[in-house]
C-alpha cells in the first residue's frame, strides 16, 4: 500500500497540468465539511466530489479535514483572444497538449478546424486530476464528473488512453467548465479582484454571444433601409464594450452606410475610420463601394 500510495504522489508532483493563473485557496475552519464547503462554494452539495478529487483526499482510504488545513477551489480560468492565436495553440498554452483543441473549442461552442475570434472571452477548463480506484471506469468517471456518461469519449481523447480500461492508479485529467461560483462563493474567494475580473469576463462573453445573435438583425436593417433603428442598434451593441474585434468591422462597417444614407458626414468618417481599425484587410474597393461611401472614408483621419 506505502509503495502504490508513494507512485501516486510522485506521479502528481511530475504531472505538469496547467491551470489558472490563480488559486482560489479555503483554509478550514473548525467544523467545516466537504458538503458545507461545496455548497457555499458553488451552491451544490454534489461539488463535494470535485473538492475530495482536487485536494486528493481520498488516498489512503481517505484523508480527515483538519483545521488549518489549505483547500482547492476549483474555478475556470477565463482568457482574451488575440489575433493569430488558434485552438491548438491555445490548448497547448492552457490545457497542456495541443490535441485537446477539441475540447477547448467545443467548451466555447467552436469548433477545432474555425479560427477564435480576436477579444472574444473564452472559458478555460480547469484541469481536475484523479487518482484512479479499484471499481472506476470512463464512463462511471464521465458520469460523475461530468454528468453525462456519453462524454466518456472526451476523457479517453483526452487522456490519450489507448484502451478502455482504467488501472488503479492511473492519473486522469478531466477538464471541468460547470464549476462557477456562487454568489456566497465568490464573496468568500481570497482573491477579490480576480473573481471581480472573472465576472466581468463571464457578463462579457454573455454580450458577445448575445450580439451575435443580433448581428443579422442590424445587417437587414440596413438592407430594408431602417436606418435609424440601425444606428440605434450598433450604437447599444457598442455601448457594451464587449465587441470582438471582428464584430467590431461588422457593426461599423454597418454605421458607416447608416451615417451616410442619414447624411452624417462627420460620423460616416468616424466609422469608417473605426471599421477600418477593426479590420485591417477592409475593402474600399469602388467596384463596392458607392461613392458617397468612399467620400466619408476619404475624410475619415484614420
Amino acid at each position: 500500500m506505502r509503495d502504490w500510495l508513494s507512485a501516486i504522489i510522485i506521479a502528481l508532483a511530475a504531472l505538469v497540468v496547467p491551470r489558472r493563473a490563480f488559486a482560489l485557496v479555503h483554509v478550514v475552519q473548525p467544523g467545516e465539511t466537504l458538503a458545507a464547503l461545496a455548497e457555499k462554494y458553488y451552491g451544490r452539495l454534489q461539488h463535494e466530489r470535485i473538492l475530495v478529487a482536487a485536494n486528493h483526499l481520498d488516498l489512503q482510504g481517505g484523508i480527515r479535514l483538519m483545521p488549518g488545513m489549505r483547500l482547492d477551489i476549483p474555478t475556470t480560468g477565463f482568457y482574451v483572444v488575440k489575433k493569430g492565436d488558434s485552438w491548438a495553440a491555445l490548448a497547448r498554452q492552457f490545457l497542456g497538449n495541443a490535441e485537446r483543441s477539441d475540447v477547448l473549442s467545443m467548451s466555447n461552442d467552436s469548433s477545432p478546424w474555425m479560427t477564435p475570434e480576436p477579444g472574444a472571452r473564452i472559458i478555460i477548463p480547469y484541469n481536475l486530476s484523479l487518482v484512479v480506484s479499484n471499481d472506476e471506469t470512463v464512463v462511471s468517471i464521465a458520469q460523475k464528473y461530468l454528468g453525462d456518461r456519453n462524454k466518456a469519449w472526451m476523457l479517453t481523447r483526452y487522456n490519450d488512453l489507448k484502451k478502455g480500461t482504467l488501472e488503479r492508479g492511473l492519473v486522469l485529467i478531466i477538464p471541468l467548465t460547470d464549476i462557477a461560483l456562487s454568489e456566497e462563493g465568490k464573496r468568500l474567494a481570497t482573491d477579490f479582484k480576480a473573481m471581480e475580473a472573472d465576472a466581468a469576463s463571464i457578463e462579457q462573453r454573455h454580450e458577445q454571444k448575445r450580439i451575435a445573435g443580433e448581428i443579422p438583425a442590424l445587417i437587414a436593417d440596413i438592407r430594408a433601409g431602417r436606418y435609424v433603428d440601425a444606428v440605434a442598434r450598433a450604437n447599444r451593441f457598442i455601448a457594451t464594450k464587449a465587441l470582438t474585434q471582428p464584430q467590431q468591422a461588422i457593426v461599423y462597417r454597418q454605421l458607416l452606410e447608416a451615417y451616410v444614407a442619414l447624411d452624417a458626414q462627420g460620423l460616416a468618417a468616424a466609422a469608417c475610420g473605426d471599421w477600418k481599425t477593426a479590420d485591417s484587410n477592409a475593402n474600399l474597393d469602388p467596384g463596392l463601394l458607392s461613392p458617397k461611401l468612399l467620400t466619408a472614408c476619404k475624410q475619415s483621419t484614420k
